[in-house]
């Protein structure tokens, strides 16, 4: 099955192609945006680079990779359904959102999460899905809660080069297909 465009109220949602690469450097340009991914922004080539990559991966996993969510016909948002980086079952997904700046607290990150835990449970069938971010990042933590995400654990990772903000570890939240039912259902 090959990786599903979504749609939202206010969403469109794209698997990621190399049409979508100045977005994606925009994005990476940004230390503000990736300060809790990469010690700096990333240049044009590493971002171009890494593109390229997760374009193949998706192919590894059709029905899973990255999507770039448009409202209004203009990108808003790389949204991520994939493997876990460290997995427990072969029946899970990670899921990841990176939004620019003049896009933050508009709901975005939220509404196309929401796309993607419904589409993971319901189309895919999979039987969790999990999300990582590190302790103080506040914000992609509340979104984590408000899409009925449960944390479920902390941890530490090591770093050749720490972030700011890496001695208070990691985090891991997640939620499963029957919680996802359950709430639909009631």
């Amino acid at each position: 099955m090959p990786q599903a465009r979504l749609r939202t109220e206010r969403l469109d949602l794209v698997p990621l192609t190399e049409e979508h690469l100045p977005f994606l450097v925009d994005l990476n340009s940004d230390p503000e945006v990736v300060r809790y991914l990469y010690t700096r922004a990333l240049t044009a080539e590493e971002t171009e680079k890494r593109a390229r990559g997760w374009i193949r991966e998706a192919e590894a996993t059709p029905e899973q990779g990255k999507w770039i969510g448009f409202a209004d016909g203009e990108p808003v948002a790389l949204f991520m359904l994939e493997p876990p980086s460290h997995p427990t079952d072969d029946d899970a997904a990670e899921l990841g959102y990176r939004l620019p700046r003049r896009h933050w607290r508009k709901g975005f990150a939220k509404e196309g999460s929401l796309e993607l835990l419904r589409h993971a449970f319901e189309d895919l069938g999979l039987s969790r899905v999990i999300a990582q971010t590190m302790a103080v990042n506040e914000g992609s933590r509340a979104t984590m809660t408000s899409v009925g995400m449960s944390f479920v654990r902390a941890f530490q990772e090591e770093f050749e080069e720490p972030l700011a903000g890496h001695a208070e570890g990691e985090v891991e939240y997640e939620i499963t297909r029957e919680t996802w039912l359950g709430r639909r259902a009631g």
